[in-house]
């Protein structure tokens, strides 16, 4: 069992059939923690009218967030664009949850880090909702084709890859617009006088030093499967859980494999 003194995971999209709940639960048992950051998005409101996709692994999930508040762990539900209904609930807490737009964080090591999730700083989201929506859409065709290429390679007894994720990268306009986006939301947390920033949103999880500030995004739960965690001593890092399942698949499978016999 793993021990962190934080961890912060965002965009789980409950509600979808992109999401990886069950990934996310084999995470959530593998570890624990003093306090979860939920950074936005974790439940997909904008699905609400358009036919929600809830399956047993996704209720579990909820039930795990309420469960750990009520163990004692602290959890703050920080809300994004796809669950801001509950920002008008900011500062109140429910089931033991705390509810906060934002929030600074404190680490072990002294370090004050900015917690939101960011869409604020998304100006097609700020500027253009129907255009955000319009992408939503594209972006859900994508997921679906992610599932698609995963359904193959389960079938080939091949481990879980982000095929969507891969296809965004390789995308020069996407790339400039997370550039952008960690650019302006690293100077934001620098006027707030933090040391960083930890966020979500945009589906990249990332730490690195920017202008003087640390930038992290956790990631998130419908492709790449990541969180970031803090270790008791303050450090910070970034948990891939689909890699570090297709490791384990693999060493498995090695270990499983018979020895040849001697000629």
């Amino acid at each position: 069992m793993r021990s962190y003194r934080t961890v912060w995971i965002s965009d789980i999209h409950l509600g979808t059939k992109s999401c990886k709940a069950g990934f996310l639960l084999d995470f959530l048992e593998s570890c624990e923690m003093n306090h979860l950051y939920l950074v936005g998005d974790i439940i997909d409101l904008w699905k609400a009218n358009s036919g929600w996709s809830w399956s047993r692994p996704q209720i579990e999930v909820l039930r795990r967030f309420l469960r750990l508040a009520g163990d004692g762990v602290k959890v703050t539900y920080v809300p994004g664009n796809h669950d801001e209904v509950f920002r008008e609930m900011n500062g109140m807490q429910f089931g033991r949850v705390w509810v906060r737009n934002q929030v600074m964080h404190e680490t072990a090591d002294g370090r004050k880090l900015l917690v939101l999730h960011g869409d604020q700083f998304d100006s097609v989201v700020l500027n253009a909702k129907w255009l955000a929506a319009i992408g939503s859409r594209a972006y859900d065709a994508l997921i679906g084709l992610n599932n698609v290429v995963n359904f193959v390679r389960r079938h080939l007894g091949l481990p879980y890859t982000s095929f969507s994720a891969t296809v965004k990268r390789m995308t020069k306009r996407a790339t400039q617009m997370i550039d952008d986006f960690e650019t302006i939301l690293s100077d934001y947390a620098k006027k707030r006088g933090a040391d960083g920033v930890v966020c979500g949103h945009i589906h990249h999880a990332e730490m690195r030093e920017m202008n003087g500030i640390l930038y992290c995004n956790d990631g998130d739960w419908v492709e790449s499967c990541t969180a970031l965690v803090e270790h008791h001593d303050g450090t910070l890092e970034i948990v891939d859980w689909a890699m570090e399942t297709a490791q384990a698949i693999t060493r498995d499978a090695e270990v499983a494999e018979p020895a040849p016999s001697p000629a």
